[in-house]
């Protein structure tokens, strides 16, 4: 589950937004610094017994990491408080599409096995972990409302939360198809949590054709999974080919016809009217647009994601071109004391001097500890994100080919492609002469720790030697060489 979104449209789905210059931003920075710590120190003057230093609203990965980075800095004991719509500590969410849905004799992933942090190697945060560090969690109670002259959160309860300092950590919801074409149905489902995922399975266990709509991370990852059931498996989406925003034609032929291998149908260029319902009233089929049907029992709509922003969309301030809520380097937001991060901060993107809104696992980790280390100490360094995006599919046992790929950087410019899937494929994006992106697909740990290297360096290639490289492996030190 993972998406780039930028300004003003541009090639490959990406786009551009210049920000203030330096000298407004640090003044602007200046201000918010001063005005910042006046508040709290009136905020924890007033209500150092009674009300919470420190509050996250929401409970996805970004918030365990900021709780962790609390925690490593001393300063969560008694002072954080977490406020979540969820019942579950926060977890690694990438998880649920990748490894949640694979069917029980094939060894799926389960609570408490993927908790925040173990996906970067961390210490599992269960919730006893939160309750032996001190952390207040409030499950199940979603912020309603906020007041930011009182420094007051409403919850659905009722509870009225003073805090010092905020950090809004809401992640985003999917999108989903209008009622009135049949987006709720019972047997349609939508992955955002736990519980998402739980109800898919209960349809997976008695389903017998499954539809997933959207070519995207979702799509493949389900569909994938599907596979694992030995399920009839349609993909249907509106593009030419899967994950348009970022494979190129000749990448996303190779990753179609392994899924074709293994018994996924594809409906390419489709355009969806409605969702049939069956006399059980359960969704029965899909009905496209040329007026023809697909047979479905269970549908998974994977089309994409919405910034959760309310109920700050009136009070903090959005940026309409990206989505989201508009940060500067520090993840602080225009209002002093309130900081946003992971999906729902629209923050600039400084290596390619951009604004952007990332929804992706890695800058939710890197945003949580990069605003609380801001808060919490003298850091003052701009938060400098690498572009990161990966996916794991058929990775449940007895799958015969497991896949795993990672691309690093900016996918625009010149493309050369090395290899094919058998048994690895490498994908190289070109501008002006610069190393801009890198993808690899079933490379070596150390193959894998070059991209980021070579992204962020962008060094100067030669085209022609790379194409001409009689490898993955040549290809890539070739790449290596220019740096």
């Amino acid at each position: 589950m993972a998406s780039i979104s930028n300004s003003l449209s541009l090639k490959h789905g990406l786009s551009l937004c210049r920000p203030q210059s330096a000298s407004l931003n640090r003044i602007h920075r200046q201000i918010l610094s001063r005005s910042f710590r006046r508040s709290f120190v009136v905020a924890a003057a007033a209500y150092a017994n009674e009300n919470r230093e420190f509050v996250i609203v929401g409970g996805g990965n970004a918030a365990g990491y900021a709780a962790r980075t609390f925690v490593e800095h001393g300063m969560a004991n008694g002072k954080l408080c977490i406020v979540t719509k969820e019942e579950h500590a926060p977890y690694e969410r990438p998880a649920l599409t990748k490894a949640y849905l694979f069917p029980t004799d094939k060894k799926p992933a389960r609570l408490p096995g993927f908790h925040t942090c173990v996906g970067s190697g961390g210490e599992r945060q269960t919730p006893e972990w939160y309750n032996e560090q001190g952390i207040e969690v409030l499950y199940k109670d979603p912020v309603t409302g906020i007041d930011i002259e009182k420094q007051t959160l409403t919850t659905n309860s009722g509870k009225l939360l003073k805090y010092g300092s905020l950090i809004v950590a809401t992640g985003c919801t999917a999108s989903r198809f209008p009622d009135k074409i049949g987006g709720n149905l019972p047997g349609v489902h939508y992955i955002r949590d736990v519980a998402d995922a739980d109800l898919l399975i209960t349809s997976l266990e008695k389903a017998q054709k499954v539809v997933v709509v959207g070519g995207g991370y979702i799509g493949m990852e389900v569909a994938a999974a599907a596979v694992g059931w030995k399920l009839d498996t349609t993909i249907i989406f509106p593009e030419n080919h899967l994950l348009q925003r970022l494979f190129t034609p000749s990448l996303a032929e190779k990753y179609e016809k392994l899924y074709q291998e293994n018994g996924v149908k594809f409906l390419k260029g489709a355009s969806i009217k409605n969702l049939e319902v069956g006399p059980d009233g359960r969704v029965a089929a899909v009905k496209l647009e040329n007026g023809s049907t697909i047979e479905a029992d269970t549908i998974v709509i994977g089309i994409g994601a919405k910034p959760a922003v309310s109920p700050f969309e009136a009070t903090v301030g959005l940026n309409k071109q990206v989505g989201g809520i508009q940060v500067d380097g520090q993840f602080r937001t225009s209002v002093p004391g309130i900081f946003a991060i992971g999906d729902v901060a629209a923050f600039p993107l400084k290596m390619y001097d951009r604004l952007a809104r990332v929804e992706h696992v890695d800058h939710a980790r890197r945003s949580a500890q990069h605003c609380v280390k801001a808060l919490l100490s003298a850091q003052t360094h701009t938060y400098d994100y690498l572009p990161y995006f990966y996916s794991r599919v058929f990775e449940y046992e007895g799958s015969p080919r497991k896949v795993w790929w990672q691309f690093f950087g900016d996918n625009v410019g010149e493309i050369v492609e090395i290899g094919n899937l058998d048994p690895k494929i490498a994908t190289f994006w070109i501008d002006s002469g610069k190393l801009k992106g890198v993808l690899l697909e079933s490379g070596s740990p150390e193959e894998f720790q070059l991209l980021p290297k070579l992204a962020r360096s962008q060094p100067i290639v030669d085209k022609a030697k790379l194409q001409s490289a009689s490898s993955v492996e040549a290809a890539l030190q070739i790449a290596q060489s220019s740096l």
